[in-house]
């Protein structure tokens, strides 16, 4: 299904064929496959757009655990898209989650939020120190956050 979906080994990019690859998977209980199906729904490639359905795929791949379901869904929280209401609480929360399971862009937006208090206290300190966690997990953007806090002040 990845094959199909990036166009790898000598396979011609095929979105339909990756989505009907991945359903497959997910019935067979593939987190993985779960998560990049919703990412399929999301941004309706080789399936219809639906966010809801999108969504729904996100939150099963969470349930086992898939750190990258929480991020993802996390944002959606964030920017309220695939049908949910913006909800910085639930994002932060998310983030959180995903953060613990070793994904560095948790770790970011986490303390963008904190930087803002939006979803969580206002809290500078905290802040600085997830983008200093995450700049040591090789996120570069987390690098660019810390050189504009520090030429802040």
């Amino acid at each position: 299904a990845m094959c199909h979906e990036r166009g790898e080994g000598g396979l011609p990019n095929d979105d339909a064929e990756a989505a009907r690859l991945y359903r497959l998977a997910a019935e067979q209980g593939i987190a993985e496959a779960l998560l990049n199906l919703g990412v399929l729904h999301l941004q309706g490639r080789g399936v219809p757009q639906d966010g809801a359905e999108g969504v729904r795929l996100y939150r099963r791949a969470a349930d086992q655990g898939c750190a990258q379901a929480h991020f993802n869904l996390a944002m959606c929280h964030e920017r309220g898209e695939g049908g949910l209401p913006n909800d910085d609480a639930e994002a932060a929360r998310l983030y959180r989650l995903a953060a613990e399971q070793g994904i560095a862009e948790a770790l970011l937006n986490l303390g963008v939020l904190h930087l803002q208090g939006r979803g969580v206290p206002q809290d500078g300190a905290e802040g600085v120190r997830l983008y200093r966690r995450a700049a040591d997990q090789g996120c570069a953007q987390a690098h660019f956050n810390l050189a504009m806090c520090h030429e802040r002040g």
